[in-house]
């Protein structure tokens, strides 16, 4: 891996836009709804154009944070909370999914990470040959799908129940319900023991761990104590010439390199390069590159 960061920011998002940052939060277009959610690395004023204060003064909702005061949690437009607001349907590049505000301040999906899915899909196309892919932490599943609809077959994983049944939505609002994808409840630590046990290899693996969690019995996830043992095993689920591992992280005391540096070694007997940076949005409002996560990628 050299010392360069790489940025991967996606610019082909319609349904999704990232309007304005500044003083702590985020402004953001999820389909026809504005949402305002905490950032705080936004250490700046937010634009002063009237239309953005506009925007910025009458959101359709609005996640408040315990680190200001106020009782954490959304706060609607109409008053009656999280629950008036359904899920709704987007799109990225003719995949369809469902978003809505959960309890943890996301919609359902990191918009950010629209570069890695493009990478993804491209990747699986050009191989031109079966493909394997496991999605740890898969969340609701949207990496999946576009691995899908380029031909893997997919096994896609992820501790919480609720979280799996909005994958399993997603497959079919994007109409691949008859393809290959398999959704597990599992502890991914525990999985991925038990297909080492089975022999089971994949030719590519995506992670995104969180930096703390529960597994579906109530197994503690701390990234930094077990960020190291997930990557040893997770090597030893990739067939002898894999096609790409992706490594995610949204905690604030990681870092690109450290996450390069990890990917590097767990893939260092395999030919192939190592790539870090950071997951980013264009802001629309200013024209900034706004950094929202770790990576690391790894690939032929």
């Amino acid at each position: 891996m050299n010392n360069n960061i790489k940025i991967f920011c996606s610019k082909d998002w319609t349904d999704y836009e990232l309007l304005d940052t500044g003083e702590g939060e985020k402004l953001e277009r999820f389909g026809s709804y504005t949402f305002v959610r905490p950032y705080e690395d936004a250490v700046w004023p937010k634009c002063s154009t009237p239309s953005v204060q506009q925007m910025w003064q009458n959101p359709d909702g609005k996640f408040w944070s315990s680190k200001v005061g106020a009782k954490a949690g959304w706060k609607m437009k109409n008053e009656r909370g999280e629950s008036s607001l359904k899920k709704w349907e987007i799109e990225y590049k003719g995949i369809k999914f469902l978003v809505s505000p959960t309890p943890f301040r996301h919609l359902g999906f990191f918009p950010e990470q629209a570069s890695h899915w493009d990478f993804i899909e491209e990747k699986i196309k050009n191989s031109k040959k079966p493909i394997k892919f496991l999605n740890l932490f898969g969340y609701t599943g949207v990496a999946s799908l576009f691995a899908l609809r380029a031909g893997a077959e997919v096994t896609h994983l992820d501790a919480s129940k609720q979280t799996l049944k909005w994958a399993k939505e997603n497959q079919e609002v994007s109409g691949l319900e008859d393809l290959p994808m398999r959704i597990i409840e599992d502890d991914a630590i525990k999985f991925l023991e038990r297909e080492i046990k089975r022999g089971n290899k994949y030719d590519c693996v995506i992670m995104d761990p969180p930096k703390f969690g529960r597994g579906p019995k109530g197994e503690i996830w701390k990234l930094e104590v077990m960020l190291l043992k997930l990557l040893s095993l997770a090597q030893k689920v990739l067939n002898d010439k894999p096609l790409f591992v992706i490594l995610t992280s949204y905690a604030t005391d990681s870092s690109s390199f450290s996450l390069g540096y990890a990917l590097e070694e767990m893939m260092k007997n395999f030919s192939g390069n190592t790539e870090a940076g950071e997951l980013c949005v264009l802001e629309k409002s200013n024209g900034r590159i706004i950094s929202l996560a770790h990576t690391a990628v790894w690939s032929l």
